[in-house]
């Protein structure tokens, strides 16, 4: 008989166990508690959406829709998309199920979502981000809520040090109209200089070329015009609304004028927080305002600006989580001892304690069992015990052994 070939997983996915699932955990409960601070609603939005969705809202000629989204048929004709990203498809929610009644709207989301691209560590196929929106607000106060949200998260979550809030304005939409033109006349003027790649985006995206990687654009875009020459009066002050917002609140940033949104219906601010921990993954945390995405999908001018955040480069930056043993490990011994086992530690549960039994093995390596488990204490039943409806309870930590009536475990066991 053939030998059965073991499934591997799909290139780009993982399975996240041990450690690794500690760190993620402690991202997405951080994150759930931090957002209630601010009053955002949570959302659970479909991993799938129509194609159109993500073509509209994205961009026909990003990298995303014509490269690396997870696009299919469906047994019924239609085409169907893996979420590439949160922002997109809460927007399609927004209008679909008439949230406009509830701006400004605050929510959050986090989970999986799907881009064909080249794996390498902290960038994966399936990955996995927070996600953060207000929806509705065209205020400055919006974007500084958000960016102290963002802060706050990454303080709470002990890995702020060594990581900067590097932040832009790309203007309102004549501002950046204007600067678009003057940053295809500079270019223009360098074509032949540019790499395959930045000639391309000339025609279809030319504000990309300002943060290529390729060593020969550097020079060109390095040289190329800043926005603050084309900003209006009004661009210029609700970018300084955000900044004196920011100052106010203690958050700390810097300004990176060549940060850029290539998408048309970003407006005003654009930032990233980059931290020099991941080598060339080095932002943890992006956003801005995209006050024209909703008009994109069929529904009215509506502000809106948020922010999302890679749930694995995140837990990457932890410090290594501090091991959690349950309470108390409990070692029976004889017939029927465990059976009543069982019955207190389900007791003890409802009480809020962590249980587990050591099931097999002589003493010592029972004992051996509960050391390696983290346990703070162990519970042995015995008959004798059982009989006289006490159970001998061993304190790790001291070495302390003695006898506890069952109706007193639970404060026994949490002293």
């Amino acid at each position: 008989m053939a030998k059965i070939q073991t499934p591997q997983p799909v290139r780009g996915t993982q399975d996240i166990f041990g450690e690794d699932q500690e760190r993620f955990q402690h991202v997405v409960s951080t994150f759930e508690r931090v957002r209630r601070l601010y009053g955002f609603k949570g959302v659970e939005m479909p991993v799938f959406e129509p194609t159109a969705v993500f073509a509209r809202s994205l961009g026909e000629t990003t990298d995303v829709v014509s490269k690396e989204m997870y696009s299919f048929e469906d047994r019924g004709g239609d085409s169907l998309t893996l979420r590439p990203e949160f922002t997109a498809g809460i927007c399609r929610a927004f209008l679909s199920n008439g949230w406009q009644q509830h701006v400004p709207l605050k929510l959050s989301a986090h989970g999986p979502l799907f881009r064909y691209e080249r794996p390498q560590k902290g960038r994966y196929r399936q990955f996995h981000q927070l996600d953060a929106e207000i929806i509705g607000a065209g205020e400055a106060a919006a974007d500084v809520e958000l960016l102290c949200f963002a802060d706050q998260l990454l303080k709470e979550l002990g890995i702020d040090d060594g990581v900067t809030l590097q932040l832009n304005t790309l203007g309102d939409a004549e501002s950046r109209d204007a600067w678009r033109d003057a940053l295809v006349e500079h270019f223009q003027a360098h074509r032949k200089e540019l790499s395959e790649d930045s000639q391309d985006r000339l025609e279809r995206n030319p504000l990309r070329i300002l943060d290529s990687k390729e060593r020969q654009d550097r020079p060109i875009a390095d040289a190329a015009p800043d926005i603050d020459a084309y900003l209006s009066s009004e661009a210029q002050e609700f970018f300084a609304q955000v900044t004196e917002g920011l100052d106010a609140c203690g958050v700390a940033w810097t300004r990176n004028s060549r940060l850029v949104r290539g998408l048309d219906y970003y407006r005003h601010t654009a930032f990233e927080f980059v931290t020099d921990r991941l080598g060339a993954q080095g932002t943890v945390l992006a956003g801005g305002r995209y006050d024209g995405l909703i008009e994109s999908l069929g529904g009215p001018h509506t502000p809106a600006v948020g922010w999302a955040a890679g749930i694995e480069r995140l837990g990457m930056l932890l410090a290594e989580p501090k091991a959690v043993g349950p309470d108390a490990i409990f070692v029976p011994l004889g017939d029927g001892c465990e059976t009543a086992a069982m019955k207190i530690m389900a007791e003890l549960r409802r009480s809020g304690i962590s249980c587990e039994m050591a099931y097999k093995g002589n003493m010592k390596k029972r004992m051996q069992k509960a050391n390696a488990a983290g346990a703070t204490h162990v519970v042995i039943i015995g008959e004798n015990e059982l009989a006289n409806g006490v159970a001998a309870v061993k304190n790790l930590a001291t070495g302390e052994q003695r006898e506890i009536v069952l109706s007193g475990l639970v404060e026994a066991l949490t002293a």
